[in-house]
């Protein structure tokens, strides 16, 4: 009996799940319905970052930054507004990198009107899954650039090659014109928008971002890895990604001119601390200064040749203070200084490089300063061997009385320096004449007179 209660509750209960469960279900479906709806009323999301500077290190940073918040903060794509001279191939190389591997599309975007996508800058436009161009803007010229070293003809031509090849390994596969492109590099050859637009190196132009937007929506894209996407962009909402701290830093380090200013300063202030030991600040800061100025050259190609060329300055600077050579060792290591710091950084891009008028101002600058302190010092560190009487050996003095008593050798005071000393001369010496020390006996100073008036034959001394 007790049993065939217990299976009976037990059927019920199941009964009771059954026929609720199509409500449950409903219910469920609803509100998936719901959430569905909800988010396909929000707007779009695209993040936006703009690069308008050289493509460096700091660059390719900010970039992996901006493509690892948009790939997981919901952005549908990154739009990259575009405006650079060019830059270095390596961060050209590993920013190419980064946009292939981004699981949401990337939009690369050449505005506003006058800016350009030179050199390095070309590369990033094509790597893009969307490559778009404002009306008066241009690209191309992506010519590999020799750097100081110039190689010969069959390593230049290896370098073009390369160079080629990298660019043709991902143009292809955007179905662009890989022709085109490449005459871009080995040809030099640079494109309005216009040109890019009928060439095929682009998609579309838009004149503002309204425009592209609009163009781009319900567009399906491929990507390199063979899917689509459809992209719905009309109104989206643009979200700024807007550089750190560190990264804006980095950025104005990453300005070699700055960077050579710093090293200057913070080599002049460390010599003061050595200079008047104690007052720690000008030391410290010098640290500082010099440890940036090493940290933004960390991040740039260095010229090896050139930093000899800057040590073999420094030394004749250091040559001249001690030896003199009438200037001409000075003028030497000041231009061995400026030709090291011109060729200092080793890359064909200008915006990169160390401007002339800096390079040389910061030179005359530093030498003129250092063989000045320099001088001083050395001076200042061979008195220190003169001391008692040696120590105003060449000086001049007045006596304080006449140098002609009865007696075998005339002798009197003088003054030197504040000090009153015995002297003896070889001739006698009215009182108040100026006089030189000569040398010196069991301290008692052999002085001579110096032509011209004595303080006594001033009018103030004239009865």
């Amino acid at each position: 009996m007790r049993a065939n209660q217990f299976f009976s509750r037990i059927t019920m209960i199941f009964a009771a799940l059954l026929l609720t469960l199509p409500i449950l279900l409903s219910a469920q479906d609803k509100k998936i319905v719901a959430t569905l709806s909800s988010s396909a009323n929000q707007p779009v999301k695209i993040d936006r970052l703009i690069i308008d500077d050289t493509i460096q290190p700091i660059s390719a940073g900010l970039l992996d930054r901006a493509l690892a918040q948009a790939n997981s903060d919901g952005a549908a794509a990154l739009l990259i507004e575009l405006d650079t001279p060019g830059g270095l191939l390596t961060s050209t190389r590993s920013m190419t990198g980064a946009i292939f591997a981004s699981r949401i599309p990337v939009i690369v975007y050449i505005t506003p009107a006058g800016a350009r996508a030179g050199s390095a800058g070309f590369f990033i436009l094509e790597a893009s899954d969307v490559a778009v161009m404002a009306p008066g803007t241009n690209a191309g010229a992506a010519h590999p650039v020799p750097t100081t070293d110039k190689p010969d003809d069959v390593m230049s031509q290896k370098i073009i090659n390369d160079t080629a090849a990298f660019l043709r390994s991902y143009v292809s596969r955007r179905n662009r014109n890989s022709e085109a492109a490449e005459a871009a590099v080995k040809e030099s050859h640079s494109y309005t928008a216009e040109e890019a637009l009928s060439s095929h190196l682009i998609d579309f132009t838009a004149s503002n971002e309204t425009q592209l937007l609009n163009t781009l929506d319900n567009r399906t894209i491929s990507r390199l890895d063979g899917s689509t996407v459809t992209l719905h962009t009309a109104n989206a909402q643009i979200v700024p990604i807007v550089p750190t701290l560190r990264e804006r830093i980095l950025g104005w380090l990453a300005d070699p001119n700055i960077a050579i200013i710093l090293l200057i300063c913070g080599a002049l202030l460390i010599y003061l601390e050595f200079n008047s030991p104690g007052t720690i600040v000008p030391g410290a800061l010098g640290t500082v200064l010099v440890l940036l100025a090493i940290f933004a050259f960390d991040l740039l190609p260095i010229h090896y040749t050139s930093v000899l060329l800057i040590i073999a300055g420094f030394a004749l600077m250091v040559l001249e203070a001690k030896f003199g050579g009438h200037g001409a060792l000075a003028i030497a290591g000041i231009v061995s200084l400026g030709f090291g710091l011109l060729t200092l950084v080793d890359t064909p891009t200008p915006e990169l490089r160390i401007s002339p008028a800096v390079a040389f101002s910061v030179s005359a600058a530093f030498g003129i300063i250092t063989v000045f302190l320099l001088r001083l010092a050395w001076r200042a560190r061979q008195r220190k061997f003169r001391l008692g009487s040696d120590a105003v050996l060449g000086d001049t003095g007045t006596a304080m009385e006449a140098l002609n008593p009865a007696g075998s050798a005339p002798m009197g005071h003088i003054l030197v320096d504040g000090e009153i000393w015995l002297a003896t001369s070889a001739v006698p010496i009215p009182a108040g004449t100026r006089v030189r020390v000569l040398s010196n006996e069991h301290n008692t100073l052999h002085v001579t007179a110096l032509q011209g008036k004595s303080t006594l034959d001033s009018p103030e001394n004239t009865a």
